[in-house]
Parts: structure tokens; sequence; C-alpha cells
């Protein structure tokens, strides 16, 4: 299916959720709950969890513009995660997530679930202005926002926070379009009603603030870029950044927020260099090859340093890839290779040579370049996930599959590293285990039916001996009953959102099952 009608599935996708769970937010307009009145003990961490679950199975499996770019992720985690841990009194995790959009938005998902379109990454001219806008989502996470609007609904709180995060998320780009296509006497209703309200807003600038201060980064930024928003929504009215349709920025909030930075001590924070390296990838798959070369050849003409001229340099590098001018590409290596030692500390620019060499034919010499940074960089994933990919292109399994049982030790809930180990036995011609290790990537992504489908298949090979058959079986089993709580609870409360998320078959077996039991 190619992307527009892929994306046009998901949009569809998603609102018909919104209808068939057939949410009014008048209740919440005529009176949203004052802030600390909703006690977590009514919307517990784990609904919120399972909600934000929900939701982001469908994105990575029906947004075209889910970015799966492991060294984007990396970054937006990190910077996240560095956030997050200045949270009080809180276990909340997060996961970061990008969407390759040009408008400017970020939005928050129930369970800590945070995306972020490229386009606001490129638009924020400092890695403290890009912590701003996190630290702002992160608060409405950690404040339960989404689950305080939810909770006086007559319907089960999950199917209602799903309801609401999926209106959020389809709205995030045209507000007019996801009104159209709903095309329900509710849709005003509902699309007036995603703003966030004033009284939530004010708290989660408070408490990113906070968390901006305690994290070390430039708490003037958020003003600055929250203002130039505001300014750039007056200019062109209608078409203002999608962030303000769901993030409204009022004079009183930018001032109120100016107020609080003003009484603060601040300080100027040198970005770092991944920050420049992501946003020159990113800006270097924008446009066609020729057009990405021609935007980095202006840029090197203005006059930077540091993180941002190295960052210059790798982009025009990552858009000569893309134009396959391998030579030009390698120019551009050589210079950064010159480039001072302290500002080449970042895996990226290893990837980068790595991915230039096996374009060019040259794979032995990738898998040596980034053997060498797997060994410096071991925690990071994208170095992992290229030296396998590298390793499979020469087809020397024995390598790959050392690598990936290495790095499962460290990292055995990463997906990635699970879906890598799958490819290599089905390169081997070892179906079982090449279906129980894509299992095992379907289950860390929250797709049950997907993992049971995948063990399915592993039962009718014939390469799997007694007991490797005997624990697919009971790992079928184990999922199924977990699929079966799951999509109970998913379904409580709304017999309409049932119908989209009908309850498995084999569920009742089990249900006869535990009726007998004494």
């Amino acid at each position: 299916m190619d992307a527009p009608r892929l994306r046009k599935k998901f949009r569809t996708t998603l609102l018909s959720i919104v209808v068939a769970t057939g949410f009014s937010l008048n209740t919440y307009a005529d009176g949203l709950p004052d802030l600390g009145e909703i006690s977590q003990a009514e919307v517990s961490p784990h609904a919120e969890r399972k909600a934000g679950e929900a939701i982001m199975q469908e994105i990575r499996a029906l947004e075209p513009n889910y970015l799966d770019d492991p060294e984007v992720a990396s970054y937006l985690n990190r910077l996240g995660g560095r956030l997050g841990a200045n949270v009080e009194n809180s276990r909340q995790a997060f996961e970061f997530f990008a969407l390759r959009e040009t408008n400017l938005n970020a939005f928050a998902l129930p369970g800590g679930y945070i995306g972020v379109h490229t386009g606001l990454i490129l638009a924020a001219q400092s890695e403290s202005e890009l912590a701003g806008v996190l630290s702002h989502e992160i608060s409405h996470v950690t404040q339960h926002h989404i689950a305080r609007m939810m909770v006086s609904s007559s319907q089960g709180q999950i199917v209602s926070m799903i309801a609401m995060a999926l209106a959020i998320l389809a709205a995030r780009g045209n507000s007019d379009a996801t009104i159209g296509a709903i095309a329900t006497g509710q849709a005003a209703s509902i699309q007036n009603q995603l703003n966030f309200s004033r009284d939530f807003e004010r708290e989660a600038d408070r408490i990113g603030l906070d968390l901006l201060e305690k994290s070390g980064m430039d708490i003037r930024a958020m003003g600055t870029f929250f203002e130039r928003l505001q300014k750039f929504g007056r200019v062109y009215d209608n078409n203002a950044p999608s962030y303000l349709r769901t993030h409204p920025l009022t004079t009183e909030r930018i001032a109120d927020m100016a107020n609080r930075i003003e009484v603060r001590p601040h300080k100027t924070v040198e970005d770092s260099l991944d920050f420049s390296l992501v946003r020159a990838k990113l800006r270097a798959e924008l446009g066609t090859p020729v057009e990405a070369i021609s935007d980095f050849k202006q840029l090197l003409t203005t006059e930077l340093k540091g993180g941002a001229l190295v960052g210059a340099h790798y982009g025009m590098a990552r858009a000569q890839l893309r134009a396959r001018a391998y030579a030009d590409a390698k120019r551009e290596l050589s210079w950064l290779r010159q480039a001072p030692q302290n500002q080449m500390t970042s895996p990226m620019l290893d990837t980068l040579v790595a991915d230039v060499m096996t374009a060019s034919g040259d794979a032995a010499g990738a898998i040596k370049v980034l053997t060498d940074a797997h060994g410096r960089f071991p925690q990071e994933n994208a170095i992992t996930y290229a030296l396998i990919d590298a390793l499979l292109v020469i087809k020397n399994h024995d390598k790959a599959l050392s690598v990936t049982a290495e790095a499962l030790l460290s990292f055995p809930n990463d997906a990635g590293l699970h879906e890598r180990q799958a490819k290599t036995f089905a390169q081997m011609g070892r179906r079982v285990q090449q279906h129980r290790a894509q299992a095992d990537a379907y289950v860390l992504l929250h797709q049950l039916p997907l993992a049971i489908e995948q063990l399915t298949l592993a039962q009718k090979e014939g390469d799997g001996d007694y007991y490797e058959n005997s624990r697919v079986d009971a790992r079928i089993r184990q999922l199924k009953i977990q699929s079966c709580e799951e999509a109970k609870l998913l379904n409580s409360g709304s017999s309409s959102f049932r119908q989209r998320r009908p309850v498995p078959a084999f569920c009742r077996f089990f249900d006869r099952e535990n009726d007998t039991k004494p």
C-alpha cells in the first residue's frame, strides 16, 4: 500500500475509533476538575500505560510518517530522559518518538509516550528550546492531564483516554481536515475541546520550567521559543503552527512565563554535538537530493563554528549519500576527520562513515569501522544495529548472532535486536528460531496477535526439536492468556469499541477453563 493510502487508512482508523466510542466532551467543557482534584487512584498508571500502548501499536503499524530511525530516537530519548530524571516522586517511564512531519508540533499520549514532529526539531534554534518543549510535554504526562479530562466520562477510563489521545493525534496536522473527516454532529465539539485547558497549560509551563532548570538547560529558551511560536501564529493566522491548536498560547501565559524566568538565575548552555547532527540528518532528508545539497552549500557559506559547522558538513555528506555522489561524500568525510578531536565524539559520525563505505561497495571497511565504534559506544543501539546489518550483508551469520546475543544481555527488551536476530535465523534457514525471535519483537512492540501468529507458524516448521517445540507451545498459551486479558481491559465500558477490538475467539476457551476450576 502506498504512503498516501496508508496515511488515509491510519487517519480514518483513528477517527473511526473516536466516533465509535461515541465520547462527548461536553462533560468537560462545562467544568474541568480543579487541579489536583483527580487522585491517581481513579485512573491507575497501569490503565494509562495500556491506553498509550494501544495508541503506539496503531502508530507503528499504520502511520507512514512514523520515523523508525534509531539515531533520532536515541537522541530524543537521551534528552527526554535527562529531563524526566528530574521529575520528583515519580516512577513514570517515558518513550519519545518522532514523526516525519514538516509542521511544528509535539504531543503527549497516556502512559508516557511523547511524539515530536521533525519540523519542530528543525525549528528549534537551540537544544534548550527543544528541551523546553519536551519538558512541557513531560509535565502533561506526569500531571495526568489526559486522564483528568477523561475521568468524569460515563465510559470506561481506558476507552475514553484512547479516544481522547486518538483525537489529539488525528488533529495534530490539520484540524479542519480532521473535523471534515469525522463528519458528525460532534465534530466541532471534539475539536474545540481537544485543547488543553488554560489551567493545565499553566501547570505544564510551571513544572516544565522547573525540569528545564534542574536539568541544567537554559531556562530562557522555553520563553523565547514559545514567544516565537506566538508571533508566527499572529502573522499566519489560520496557518499557525499545529502546536498552537492543542496548546493555546495566550499573552497571559507568555507574560507569566517571562516573570518566572526573570527571577531565576540562568546560564548560556552550549548545544550538544548530537543536537546539530540530528537536525542536519533530518534537514538532509528534505526535498530531493539535489535540493538538499544546494541547501547545505548555502548553509556552509554562512558563519558557522563548533558543532554547527560539523553538523553542516555531516548534513552535506548525508545529502550527497542520498544523491549517490560517493566521491563527494568521501571528501566531506575527509573534512570531518580533520575537525578538532573534541568535535568528533558522536557515534553518528561513525555510522555515516560506515554508510558511505557500504553504499560504495566496501562492506568489509564498514564492518571494521562499526566494530571499532561498537567497542567505544557499546550502549548505542544504532551502532549495534548497523554492525549486525553490515554482517548480514556479507552473510557472516555466526558473528551477527554473537553480536546480537551479547547486546541482548544488556538490552533484553530491545525489539530491534530481536528483529535482527530473526532476520539472521531466516538467512540461516532456522525457521523455528526465526519465528520465535520475531514473536519476541512483536511482544515488545505490544502486537500480541502478530506474535501469536509467528509462534503458530513456528509450530508448523519441521526444524525444531521436542524441547524447542514445547517452549513454543507454552509461549503461545501464555500470550493468548495475556491477549485475552488486554482485550477485555481495553474494551471495558464500551460496546462500540468492542466491535473494533474484538475479544479473540480463543478467549472463550480460557473462560470455560477458568469456570471449571474449583
